[in-house]
């Protein structure tokens, strides 16, 4: 067991709709320390990609993104959720449905932020039915920018997203895959 595993298994709560509650460390109060390892885990899976910046996605993906940039030296963007008075210019827009919020969204990058020829590394805390990733992947491809990976704190692996992100042919790479959940016993089940 990973140092994520065995913090998920510490402080993580399995929920009823297979939902894992991990705000005490990952995405309400964040332990930027965790997060620093995440990232040092990152940089050795990734060691031996081109990667200029990293694109997450608001809110959660940030603190992490940003943690994670120290070890690759690079800088972060997020998309925003919403439109505001301080984006200016031409936008990048992809719609994304949230399975934890369960809406739909328009995520939003300025042009000026990607660039045609960027290597992007995507960072984001859940993926689940991978609309977030799509979503992203999307606006770089908008930008004629390149994936040079993805990485995932915490990958539902009963759901579909991190197969169909794999199937599309992109280097994924999880610190922590969850088989299975159950909320009667709060036992986690990890992918080997």
């Amino acid at each position: 067991m990973n140092f994520l595993e065995e913090r998920i298994v510490k402080d993580g709560i399995v929920k009823e709709g297979n939902i894992l509650k991990v705000d005490s460390f990952l995405n309400h109060q964040l332990d930027v320390e965790l997060f620093d390892q995440m990232g040092k885990e990152w940089a050795r899976r990734f060691k031996d990609v081109e990667i200029n910046k990293i694109l997450t996605i608001e809110a959660s993906g940030i603190g992490i993104a940003c943690v994670a940039a120290r070890h690759f030296n690079v800088p972060v963007v997020f998309a925003k959720k919403s439109q505001s008075v301080n984006l200016d210019g031409e936008m990048y827009t992809a719609e994304v449905e949230s399975f934890t919020h369960k809406n739909k969204n328009q995520v939003i990058v300025s042009r000026k932020f990607l660039n045609e020829g960027d290597k992007i590394l995507i960072i984001d805390d859940f993926l689940a039915n991978g609309c977030a990733l799509q979503g992203l992947i999307s606006i770089i491809n908008q930008a004629g920018a390149s994936v040079s990976g993805i990485g995932i704190a915490v990958e539902k692996g009963f759901q579909t997203g991190g197969q169909i992100i794999r199937n599309m042919g992109y280097k994924l790479e999880s610190l922590a895959i969850v088989d299975a959940m159950d909320a009667s016993t709060g036992n986690i089940t990890f992918r080997s």
